[in-house]
């Protein structure tokens, strides 16, 4: 009879993705093997509490109930069809979806770069049939230090080197202004415009939060100089500020909204596209696709996703805590936190240089069981489940004080 194969440790399980994994990642030195909530436990049964949150993917914890039933009940029945075929789970989800956002229509998608080169698409396709920009002479304004996803076309207009580097020749068509900026925005708008792409808060740059007035400015210029608002709220939307997008808090529509991470609810990759009739509409049969794009199981997660918010007890919560969070990281500005911005369960947080790199925050928080992820140089980024506790918030600032004053 042989015997069972030893479990492999930590350490032996991260030596081991050495020679076989494509070194595109730097994770922390924490091998993650089961979750449930707001925690997360190792190989060797060591707890962390999570306040990353899959980078807004976990919005409502690891495994929430709901969703996890959502989707064992689906396995039984269907998993997927190919869009080639009608499947029942479909409609639902794009009807409910709409109906949350707002909007009229959803083009179903898998990851968060999808949705953007979909985004992308789309814009360039109203503005050829409907706008009557000559073809292939169609412009998308960006903004300077945004992040929309890795693939070729989006880091065209990617302002990190890091992302750039070694993958040219970059896509065209696409103009880089600061964010921020309205006059800057408006003098980068011609007749070519065919949309203005931005990230309501910027995630991936440290969590930066525009001037009020911003987003409805953003909008008011796009309606006047007749080109499309595409809002990215891959990280930003779906309970993370306390609203159920982040558009919302000027009450600004978009025309076209990106959605991703928390709508698969941490457990299949779900993102869409949701935007006016006149705009979607613009997409005819064998114009763009996906095979797994709309797959019933997505459907029937991301239904329970939308259910979840519903209610609006998640962006209420978001809100509410996000004064325990904003009020903790205020304790901290001048004991080692040089300035931080938050909205809702996020933000950034400036960590003074001399004490250390980001990097080193995050491998310090998680010998204290404690995982964040930094950004650039020694920003930190703070985005817990939206099911966290005020107790967890404060037992987790307080390890935070505890690694600045060390």
């Amino acid at each position: 009879m042989t015997a069972p194969a030893r479990a492999r440790t930590s350490a032996e399980l991260i030596e081991a993705e050495g020679p076989v994994l494509a070194h595109n990642y730097h994770p922390l030195p924490v091998v993650v093997a089961r979750a449930e909530g707001t925690w997360v436990e190792d190989v060797e049964g060591r707890r962390y509490l999570d306040m990353l949150a899959g980078y807004s993917a976990l919005n409502f914890g690891h495994r929430h109930p709901a969703l996890i039933e959502a989707a064992h009940r689906q396995l039984d029945r269907l998993t997927l069809t190919s869009r080639a075929f009608h499947n029942d789970r479909l409609a639902e989800f794009a009807e409910r979806l709409a109906a949350l956002t707002g909007l009229d229509m959803v083009l179903p998608m898998n990851t968060g770069a999808e949705a953007v080169e979909s985004g992308i698409k789309v814009a360039r396709k109203w503005a050829y049939d409907v706008k009557g920009v000559p073809a292939d002479r169609a412009t998308i304004v960006v903004a300077a230090d945004n992040f929309h996803g890795r693939t070729t076309t989006i880091v065209s207009f990617s302002t990190d080197e890091t992302a750039r580097a070694g993958f040219g020749p970059f896509t065209p068509g696409f103009r880089i202004v600061p964010y921020n900026d309205l006059a800057a925005l408006e003098a980068a708008v011609d007749e070519t415009t065919a949309a203005v792409l931005i990230e309501p808060i910027q995630g991936e740059a440290g969590v930066l939060i525009p001037d009020d007035g911003y987003l409805t400015g953003v909008r008011e210029l796009t309606r006047r100089k007749g080109c499309l608002f595409v809002a990215d709220e891959i990280q930003s939307g779906l309970g993370r500020t306390g609203r159920t997008l982040a558009v919302d808090h000027e009450d600004v529509v978009p025309d076209v909204l990106l959605l991703g991470k928390a709508l698969g609810g941490g457990i299949v990759p779900v993102s869409a596209v949701a935007a006016r009739r006149e705009v979607l509409g613009v997409l005819h049969p064998g114009e763009h696709g996906s095979t797994f794009g709309g797959n019933p199981l997505a459907a029937a997660v991301g239904t329970a996703v939308v259910e979840l918010l519903e209610s609006g007890d998640f962006q209420r919560r978001a809100a509410e805590l996000g004064v325990v969070l904003r009020d903790g990281l205020t304790e901290l500005v001048g004991r080692g936190v040089v300035g931080f911005r938050s909205r809702g369960l996020w933000a950034g947080v400036d960590v003074d240089p001399a004490i250390g790199t980001g990097r080193e925050i995050g491998e310090r928080l998680m010998r204290e069981g404690v995982l964040v992820k930094d950004t650039h140089g020694s920003t930190i980024r703070l985005a817990p489940p939206l099911t966290v506790t005020a107790e967890e918030l404060r037992s987790a600032l307080g390890s935070l004080e505890k690694v600045l004053a060390a």
